[in-house]
């Protein structure tokens, strides 16, 4: 959720680690996105990828598309955390690409900015980020995110790179958790497979709420929870539960023990042994597409 309560869980932590915000944020970029490259060097040569622009009813967005150079793969949609698509996200969608997914990379932003909006997850947290951040979120309405959503689906069966004949996949992390269920519920006929990991705001009041959305989709679920999230919210994985069965969606609900952001390398409470665990997980959830 990337507020003022996750923020102490960072801030614990880097405490664990020893380090402090500021020198958390001094690390080099190569050392900070070393922990999730591991074994994506060895498959590079195999995939292919570039940047896209894809025409969306609001306008031009841009994402990064990386792809097995040589077979046509079943595609998946990432949404990414708070901080947008960065070097360390296109790391996370190389290792999935040579997994034998065409993985597309989303930039949330493109209404207001061509990413990378922040290089690492530690400009985000800096007073300056929080600032910048704040309007570009504004247009970032359920509404929007489904259109959205419907472009990006279309654009990845418009490429010869992606086997039809399978259904997508899509994950979020943090803020993308939501877009990613929004992503199942928008385009249900298409996307078989939703996760969202450490995904915020997953159980509202709304009448749209994405726990409310599961009886709108065909699409199996992860949702994989932070210990933090949880102990702020001990409900929402209850909540997810029923929704889960009253549709009738198959769902792997869990809280793993790790703090919310533990999934990615560049965010001060990634934990290598449960993202590793959780994405494990996210493979078991594809293989069903």
């Amino acid at each position: 959720m990337c507020d003022e309560f996750t923020r102490e869980s960072e801030d614990r932590a880097l405490a664990r680690k020893g380090m402090t915000r500021r020198e958390f944020a001094a690390m080099s970029a190569a050392a900070a996105l070393a922990a999730c490259s591991d074994g994506v060097d060895a498959a590079q040569s195999e995939l292919a990828e570039q940047m896209v622009r894809i025409t969306t009813e609001d306008g031009i967005a841009d994402a990064f598309f990386v792809h097995p150079a040589r077979s046509a793969s079943p595609g998946v949609i990432m949404w990414p955390d708070i901080a947008g698509l960065r070097e360390v996200k296109k790391i996370m969608a190389r290792r999935l690409a040579a997994s034998g997914y065409a993985v597309l990379v989303v930039n949330q932003y493109y209404r207001s900015a061509p990413a990378p909006v922040f290089e690492s997850f530690s400009e985000f947290r800096t007073p300056e980020g929080v600032e910048k951040l704040g309007p570009m979120r504004e247009p970032l309405t359920t509404e929007a995110i489904v259109r959205d959503a419907k472009a990006f689906v279309a654009f990845l069966d418009s490429q010869d790179s992606v086997d039809k004949s399978r259904g997508i996949g899509s994950h979020g992390y943090c803020m993308g958790g939501p877009f990613a269920v929004r992503t199942a519920a928008a385009a249900p006929d298409r996307v078989g497979a939703a996760a969202a990991m450490h995904g915020a705001w997953m159980v509202t009041e709304e009448p749209d709420s994405p726990h409310r959305l599961l009886k709108d989709t065909k699409a199996c679920f992860l949702f994989a929870i932070g210990r933090d999230d949880d102990k702020r919210a001990p409900g929402d994985k209850d909540a997810l539960r029923t929704a889960a069965d009253d549709a009738g969606r198959p769902a792997e609900i869990e809280v793993y023990e790790a703090d919310h952001g533990w999934c990615v390398a560049d965010a001060p409470s990634y934990d290598p042994t449960e993202a590793d665990r959780a994405w494990e997980r996210m493979m078991a959830l594809y293989e069903k597409l």
